[in-house]
């Protein structure tokens, strides 16, 4: 992981976990923002600053505690979904942007999040799990970062109920085949504590950051094909 950064270091980030604003977003900036424990979660107002944040507490699944809950192991096995990996990246983002979240108003999925991010995929940093069914419809998925062996979940929708959890089991699969041993959540949900995720202080994400993160792995062996 760099040490020099943009950014101010994540322990100095205020009460709401920000560390400081930027009138715009491009890739370099992801780049050294992942690398250092910090993301932008806009709010408000399509043209309003970009917040870039380090939350106090960070939700996280060590890989070696993921689990999947019972109730969807036994309606995995009923689901006829497949999986695709970096099909189409920007269906993808657009579909969490407009995927109605009841604890929040409006999209933190902004255009030029959007447009940072798709430009973040084509350099092999931002990667999607796409789950379709068996008429060749995206009906769910979820997208976020490689950070070495830490993998960043961003967002996730779903249009057909169970196709964004058979994503996020699929992807699993995948970053443990590639040997990684954090998902990093951001926060903890209802969803993801129920795949194992819980929090840790901040200063302790940074310290397995530093150990785990580096340049995004390689993909590219299960983007050909469907995954069952």
């Amino acid at each position: 992981m760099a040490d020099k950064s943009i950014f101010p270091p994540p322990d100095q980030a205020d009460e709401n976990g920000i560390v400081g604003m930027s009138c715009e977003i491009h890739p370099e900036m992801l780049i050294d923002a992942y690398s250092h424990g910090i993301f932008p979660w806009p709010f408000g107002d399509e043209y309003d600053f970009i917040p870039w944040c380090a939350p106090l507490e960070r939700g996280v699944i060590p890989i070696e505690e993921f689990h999947i809950p019972s109730s969807f192991l036994r309606e995995m096995k009923k689901l006829d979904f497949s999986l695709r990996v970096d099909y189409d990246f920007p269906a993808v983002i657009k579909a969490c942007a407009a995927a109605e979240r009841p604890e929040q108003e409006g999209t933190w999925i902004t255009s030029q999040i959007i447009e940072a991010y798709c430009k973040f995929h084509k350099m092999g940093y931002a990667h999607s799990f796409e789950t379709y069914d068996r008429a060749g419809n995206l009906i769910g998925g979820l997208y976020g970062i490689s950070v070495g062996r830490i993998f960043c979940g961003e967002s996730m929708f779903y249009k057909v109920s169970g196709a964004s959890k058979f994503a996020f089991v699929k992807m699993v699969e995948i970053l443990k085949t590639l040997g990684v041993v954090l998902i990093d959540t951001q926060m903890v949900t209802n969803a993801t504590a129920s795949f194992g995720a819980r929090e840790i202080p901040s200063a302790e994400y940074i310290c397995l950051l530093k150990k785990y993160g580096g340049k995004p792995l390689d993909f590219s062996d299960f983007t050909a094909d469907c995954l069952e």
